[in-house]
């Protein structure tokens, strides 16, 4: 029976000094507040919403995080968590959801907002002590709710309110519990760090010794603790995470680890030989490549619905990998590169309330028939994070900062049906957008950049010929966690080259667009 090991997690707990707890109540944001709390160095973690007073107590945490969520507070069955926190004397942070919970079970009152507040809001501080020091008095905050705190119990306080909100922001007369309705884990509250470091420093009191380089040794001795002699199976597709954790396995485990990269056909343009050489150079690596591109193409002919595409690939992805995975002898264990944000939009952060955004072929698929123990030594990481283990273990700066790449690859790229035609298409224009932002320095200021194929064709005209051919997308975002995004502000003359170039280049195409969505509320891939 295949098992999710989180040796990450495992080890680190065992030497955090000071840590700060959130309590998940559903939100698409939970995983982003813990990684903005390791941003000052304090470490954290993700806890049920309804983990006991008493669980709490021997924790010992430093401080506690109530998180959003989709649910009202007054409605039945809404998520609670245990009263008994808040006679703990540990310091409470309640964001959104977690707020109105706060506010509610103190005395409080909270109802279905005469104005509902979504996006971009300017927040007026009254008071700029501990949580708000050093916070303009005028602040831009995101907000995201239906409902919010109507009336506030006497030991409470306003700190901060909006046109509409006017307990945008509580604090506890006597106790060190403090509420939010904004959301401060996200890029589109541009002073939110200062908030949640005014919180970490000022009110719980931590210190912020917590470092990545301790999380990478940790990792290592836990992955060689638990694997022994054991071999161990990597699935590796040339990306940032698959090739950290091959990176990790690597240091841990040396001639123990065997790889499979399964060539579905989704790949972009000359990735097989990049991998291949990249891996046989700086690995020396077992690599064993899967030859299997009509076999995936097969499977998607005549498939449109994004959800269906993932599954079909998913699906041909482990029969593949099944298949060569039998071949390597003294195989126990097999390692994937999943990630947090992975593990939040797939609705597995939590055995909790939490909804599914997308589907994620490396996330819970694998079948228990496999036989193996699963290991997912960065289950518990952000992109950047990631990133920085990279480099922490000397992988070159190309292969760590290369823009990540979806597991069913081109796929989700190629929208409507996926043929051979069609990803030939996709994978010349794709070339030409990363390329010219590499040649423009702008690569790395860049968090993603692609190329898009709609099923939309369009009137044009070439020479003295009209056509009716393909409509391309361009999608170039900014972001820290991927969790949150903005669409990149590229000069329009590097715009202008791409467009011309790739209408120039690449047959059967004959416009081209950009993507100006921010994430929220679209997502960074179309599918």
């Amino acid at each position: 029976m295949a098992k999710t090991a989180s040796p990450l997690v495992a080890a680190t707990r065992r030497t955090a000094a000071e840590r700060v707890l959130v309590l998940d109540f559903g939100s698409q944001y939970a995983q982003l507040i813990a990684r903005r709390v390791r941003e000052q160095n304090v470490y954290c973690e993700i806890v049920r919403h309804n983990i006991t007073a008493e669980r709490l107590k021997e924790l010992a945490p430093k401080g506690l995080i109530l998180s959003g969520g989709p649910a009202s507070v007054y409605a039945e069955g809404a998520p609670k968590c245990d009263p008994g926190l808040f006679k703990l004397g540990i310091p409470v942070l309640g964001i959104c959801y977690g707020m109105q919970l706060v506010c509610e079970a103190l005395g409080g009152r909270v109802d279905n907002a005469p104005a509902s507040e979504y996006g971009r809001a300017e927040c007026t501080v009254s008071d700029a002590a501990d949580l708000f020091a050093g916070v303009s008095t005028q602040t831009q905050v995101w907000m995201s709710h239906g409902d919010q705190v109507a009336n506030i119990a006497d030991n409470f306080t306003s700190l901060a309110s909006t046109e509409t909100c006017p307990h945008a922001a509580v604090r506890h007369r006597e106790l060190p519990i403090f509420g939010l309705q904004f959301h401060p884990e996200v890029t589109h509250t541009p002073e939110g760090g200062t908030v949640l470091g005014n919180f970490l420093e000022k009110i719980c009191g931590t210190t912020g010794t917590w470092k990545l380089g301790d999380f990478a040794a940790e990792t290592i001795a836990r992955i060689r603790e638990q694997v022994g002699d054991h071999r161990v199976i990597c699935g590796l597709s040339g990306g940032v995470d698959s090739s950290v954790v091959a990176a990790l396995l690597a240091e841990a485990i040396g001639p123990q680890l065997s790889c499979i990269l399964v060539d579905n056909g989704l790949l972009r343009q000359n990735e097989e030989e990049a991998v291949i050489r990249e891996f046989g150079d700086h690995f020396k690596t077992d690599l064993h490549v899967v030859k299997a591109e009509d076999q995936f193409l097969d499977r998607l002919a005549g498939i449109t619905d994004p959800q269906e595409k993932r599954r079909r690939i998913g699906h041909t992805f482990i029969e593949c990998f099944k298949a060569e995975a039998a071949k390597v002898e003294g195989a126990k264990y097999l390692a994937q590169g999943t990630l947090y944000p992975d593990v939040i939009e797939s609705g597995a952060a939590v055995d909790g309330p939490a909804d599914t955004i997308k589907l994620h072929h490396n996330v819970g698929g694998l079948p228990e028939e496999l036989g193996f123990d699963l290991i997912e030594p960065l289950r518990d990481l952000f992109k950047d994070e990631v990133r920085k283990l990279g480099l922490e273990l000397g992988l070159p700066e190309e292969m760590v900062w290369r823009h990540p790449f979806p597991g069913p690859g081109l796929a989700v790229r190629c929208l409507g049906e996926v043929t051979r035609e069609r990803l030939k298409t996709l994978r010349a224009a794709d070339a030409i957008v990363v390329g010219e932002i590499k040649e423009a320095g702008l690569y790395r200021e860049t968090s993603q950049a692609f190329a898009v194929l709609l099923p939309v064709q369009s009137v044009g005209v070439m020479g003295d010929s009209r056509t009716y051919d393909d409509a391309l997308a361009v999608r170039c975002v900014n972001t820290d966690d991927f969790m949150t995004a903005d669409w990149s502000h590229l000069p329009y003359e590097l715009l202008a080259k791409i467009s011309t170039r790739i209408i120039n280049e690449v047959k059967g195409v004959n416009r081209v667009v950009y993507d100006i969505s921010s994430k929220p509320p679209a997502t960074i891939e179309w599918e």
